[in-house]
């Protein structure tokens, strides 16, 4: 077996989407010849509280977790959040937008806390880590990220001991969907763009997760950087499958950001309740997750708030499930720069379970790369909904599940081969 060190923020019991990836690589790697070592900090902020994914943790993965020191505690308290709410990610707010305390702390935040906010950890986790490979040689490192401050620790460890090491982009670093929202100076701003030059030049591998994300790091990088996607874990899809709603359900699992609002969609969907009223008699718009409170303003002023249910945060098993029960999965790409590059493991996840989805994204990003007949991408920018065939999509029949090349099981293989492959050179 050869070692490698997977230096991840994510891991159980924290949940969310950050945690799967690697998670996943790691129950998967073994069989390739890869035994994991897992650095990770032992009092996250969390996400979300999910034990159950403890499971995929095998009994014989070593799991290193040392303390962080985070700012959290001291943001809660200057803005009046209780100490035990989740600080949500990606800007997404369920009570509406902040005040100047909200302000204040976003501009602290990202003008001190650069790149992010769990930057502390990374001098303590170097000067222990140099410590530990010295007694404990691996034959490479992983750095997953966001956070980006992953990669400073991988970065100063290669520097230190020459060991051969991996950065993985599960999002990108300035093209992230929300980077134009941070309120930075021209100094922070610059100060992270050569943080992301220097992890991406000095790395031996760099891997992202999506085509477009790929060709952007490249353009940055002046180097190749390759792609393996996120996926599905056969063994999470619920065996024997939940039986479908009676009910016509739009479902979306996981998180409803601003930036993920579909008012055509909304719009065109109170039109059809309106004109069939046997389909509007029965139509559910269900939430599984989190959803900012510009969405549901969305929602109900086109004229849906009767048809919402909202289901909060639940476990991986429980929207696995949740995901079976829908008529239709709706997939929204957020409506920022780089959409094209969007492609995250609940597209896979979705497709693991045989439902129609209807997607809300460019025509030309890398989600329609992946989906197919019978399943519907609507472009973001379409405004004439007449044409969509909406109602027929909630009386399609199952539809064939996600492909081989996007399971667990095969992407650790090909994650097992760019840990055991050459050093990548220049871009050709």
């Amino acid at each position: 077996m050869k070692r490698v060190l997977v230096i991840t923020y994510y891991w159980p019991p924290n949940g969310g989407a950050g945690v799967y990836r690697w998670l996943k690589m790691s129950k998967y790697l073994p069989a390739y010849g890869w035994q994991p070592i897992i650095y990770t900090p032992a009092n996250p902020e969390l996400v979300a509280d999910d034990p159950e994914l403890l499971k995929d943790v095998s009994p014989k993965l070593e799991v290193i977790a040392r303390p962080i020191t985070e700012p959290f505690s001291l943001y809660k308290r200057f803005t009046g959040k209780k100490q035990d709410d989740r600080v949500q990610t990606a800007f997404l707010s369920e009570e509406g937008r902040g005040g100047w305390k909200e302000d204040l702390a976003l501009w602290v935040r990202s003008n001190f806390f650069v790149p992010d906010a769990r930057v502390w950890w990374v001098r303590p986790s170097i000067r222990y880590l140099k410590e530990y490979l010295r007694q404990h040689p691996v034959d490479a490192i992983v750095t997953t990220g966001p956070p980006h401050s992953m990669h400073l620790i991988g970065r100063e460890l290669k520097r230190a001991l020459g060991v051969k090491w991996i950065a993985d982009f599960r999002d990108p670093w300035t093209g992230i969907d929300f980077y134009q929202q941070l309120k930075l100076s021209s100094w922070a701003d610059g100060r992270h763009r050569r943080m992301e030059r220097s992890v991406l030049k000095e790395a031996d591998r760099v891997i992202t997760v999506s085509w477009s994300c790929a060709k952007d790091l490249q353009v940055i990088a002046g180097r190749e950087v390759e792609v393996i996607t996120n996926g599905f874990d056969p063994a999470d899809v619920p065996s024997p499958a939940a039986a479908v709603d009676q009910v016509f359900s739009l479902v979306h699992v996981g998180s409803m950001s601003a930036t993920r609002d579909c008012p055509g969609l909304w719009k065109a969907l109170a039109e059809l309740c309106a004109n069939d009223t046997s389909f509007g008699a029965r139509f559910k718009l269900r939430f599984i997750g989190p959803v900012d409170r510009s969405v549901l303003d969305s929602v109900r002023a086109a004229g849906l708030e009767g048809h919402v249910e909202r289901i909060g945060r639940v476990s991986h098993h429980e929207a696995m499930v949740e995901m079976q029960r829908a008529r239709v999965l709706l997939l929204s790409i957020n409506d920022v720069p780089g959409s094209a590059g969007i492609l995250t493991s609940k597209l896979f996840e979705y497709l693991s379970v045989g439902r129609p989805i209807l997607a809300i994204g460019p025509a030309d990003g890398d989600v329609a790369r992946v989906l197919n007949s019978p399943h519907l991408l609507v472009d973001r920018s379409q405004h004439d909904w007449s044409t969509v065939p909406l109602r027929q999509l909630f009386d399609a029949a199952p539809t064939t599940t996600a492909g081989r090349e996007y399971s667990r099981v095969e992407l650790a293989e090909k994650m097992a081969g760019v840990l055991g492959g050459k050093v990548s050179g220049a871009a050709r």
